[in-house]
């Protein structure tokens, strides 16, 4: 029998597919490398994770190249084999209820950073929309199921973190969020990575109140739902 994804579960693979060309527009990605996911409710299928191809350049793909497995990994739908992180973004999406989009990238500053420190130090209130410092989950496999069970360690209470030797990661409650969070991720590491520079100087960092406070005023950021600000 054929499956057949619903409307919703289309549309959700063509803004995966946006997301994933942004980010090589960005810059956040080169060639294949990177992979993203976001979870849908099909109401066919059941419960989908819809992920990135392994090894197929973004531009490459189209509305049929459709590739979604079930929560414990089965493939649902596609020909295409899922990216070889399947395992990291699964054990997100399973630890993760809240957070229907998943962001891995190997953006360059990020990357630089997660090879100097186990921390990204809260230098700039941005740190607020990851929960924190930013912590640095330490070197495994790609593809292997102990980078997932570091990243799900370096996630805790947070929306973020490095991948050392390797990239990021972020989540969301949907794909928009998940991305922002990385272009805001690697910004920060830029900014870390260009104040630590200085020889005999260490950047001044926020301290947990400021940080909170941070945190407060984010959260009421930008347009309310339904229309303007007076």
């Amino acid at each position: 029998m054929t499956r057949t994804p619903g409307p919703d579960t289309r549309a959700a693979w063509a803004e995966l597919l946006a997301t994933a060309r942004r980010s090589v527009a960005d810059g956040l990605v080169t060639g294949t490398s990177g992979n993203v996911s976001v979870r849908v409710d099909d109401p066919a299928l059941g419960t989908l994770v819809l992920v990135t191809p392994t090894g197929v350049p973004y531009g490459e793909l189209g509305p049929d190249d459709l590739v979604a497995v079930d929560p414990a990994g089965r493939q649902v739908l596609g020909t295409l084999r899922p990216t070889s992180e399947l395992p990291l973004h699964l054990a997100v999406h399973r630890d993760r209820p809240e957070a229907r989009a998943v962001v891995h990238t190997h953006a360059v500053h990020a990357t630089a950073a997660s090879l100097l420190v186990d921390e990204i130090p809260p230098v700039h209130y941005v740190t607020a929309l990851f929960g924190g410092p930013v912590r640095v989950a330490p070197y495994a496999l790609y593809g292997s199921e102990a980078l997932a069970e570091a990243v799900r360690t370096a996630l805790t209470d947070r929306t973020a973190c490095l991948l050392a030797h390797h990239g990021t990661l972020t989540l969301g409650p949907d794909l928009p969020t998940a991305y922002d969070r990385t272009t805001q991720l690697d910004w920060l590491c830029r900014v870390w990575l260009t104040a630590a520079a200085l020889p005999d100087r260490a950047p001044r960092v926020l301290s947990p109140d400021e940080l909170a406070e941070a945190a407060r005023a984010l959260s009421g950021y930008g347009q309310p739902p339904g229309g303007t600000a007076d």
